[in-house]
């Protein structure tokens, strides 16, 4: 008996969100072939934090239960997280603050399960930076170097929240310098005006979160998302280097974001993204969250991402139904013939 394994495609459809439930701030890992997709959500109902979803094809997904166990104090705010695999460990970064938004500091937890659950290492990261979130892992495929991207605060030039990045040593834990990456450069970034924050109103308040890194043809991509998330204008942007530490350019956004934006009275605010390969193997997929058009919940939508003479633009955002290719297995088993 002789078994052959062919590969074929097959076209499927998806109409976005492809969940219904609110899961803001969609983070998906592609991992031996399957997808694990975590984000800003209720408690799950084992009273862990964070949902994990699953998912076979990036379109029909699962709920599998809670990512976290949870935090001993009063924690309240438990925001963004996206996980690394590396050496057979699952490490997950994300942020957690008390009552207080802006005490968010980002931490480390681990699992060797994607499905965790994950258990924190007991520590703040970046501990000399007064707010982070956002955190982002990035291996540089040139040599192995993992970083992380992250959003802080700054009160220089547009102030308000900006990007930064650090190099990660063997524990996954920051160590070197903390530099400056992508800040605010238009004014479509702009969070709110006479905001008080630390006890001081500004002017203007802008807001540069949500990285997400990819090497494209000897290039780095940030892809950002800016302005205020519960607004109209809020979509992806990106910025340009030629190292993961910079310099960064960001020529592209002057009058707003070119990646991404959202469709009055369809789509509304859509961004921070992850970008994860399709079943096709091949083709990138921006994974993202946008309001409904009656501004209920935040939920979890995909579309491919492109590369064009401009840069990246994704083929979206989408409300009707779209299809996706994906490779199909079937094994067939052949007799040989008898003389």
């Amino acid at each position: 008996m002789q078994h052959v394994k062919l590969h074929t495609m097959e076209t499927i459809t998806y109409t976005n969100p492809v969940w219904d439930g609110y899961f803001a701030d969609p983070f998906v890992l592609k991992h031996k072939g399957e997808y694990w997709a975590y984000g800003t959500s209720p408690n799950a109902p084992d009273s862990k934090r964070f949902q994990v979803l699953h998912s076979k094809n990036l379109i029909n997904w699962q709920y599998v239960g809670g990512a976290l166990e949870p935090l001993e104090g009063d924690f309240h705010y438990y925001w963004a997280p996206e996980v690394a695999y590396r050496n057979g460990t699952f490490w997950m970064y994300y942020s957690a603050s008390d009552w207080e938004v802006p005490n968010h500091r980002l931490r480390l937890a681990t699992s060797r399960n994607p499905q965790g659950p994950f258990r924190d290492s007991g520590e703040i990261l970046l501990p000399q930076e007064d707010f982070t979130i956002d955190a982002h892992p990035f291996r540089d495929p040139r040599d192995g170097k993992w970083y992380l991207f992250f959003a802080k605060n700054y009160f220089e030039g547009r102030v308000g929240t900006g990007l930064a990045v650090v190099e990660l040593g063997d524990d996954m834990k920051p160590c070197g310098e903390v530099r400056a990456c992508l800040r605010a450069s238009a004014d479509w970034k702009i969070f709110g005006r006479d905001l008080t924050v630390y006890g001081q109103t500004w002017d203007a308040w802008h807001t540069v979160e949500g990285p997400s890194v990819i090497f494209h043809e000897g290039l780095y991509y940030c892809l950002y998302s800016g302005g205020n998330w519960e607004g109209e204008g809020y979509g992806v942007g990106f910025g340009v280097a030629e190292h993961p530490l910079g310099p960064w350019r960001d020529d592209w956004n002057f009058e707003g974001a070119v990646v991404l934006r959202g469709v009055p009275g369809q789509v509304l605010g859509p961004g921070h993204n992850s970008v994860v390969i399709g079943p096709d193997n091949k083709t990138p997929y921006i994974v993202y969250h946008a309001w409904d058009a009656a501004h209920t919940a935040r939920r979890m939508c995909i579309d491919p991402l492109i590369w064009t003479a401009e840069g990246p633009r994704c083929q979206g955002p989408t409300w009707t139904p779209q299809t996706l290719t994906q490779v199909k297995a079937k094994t067939l088993n052949l007799r040989k013939n008898k003389r």
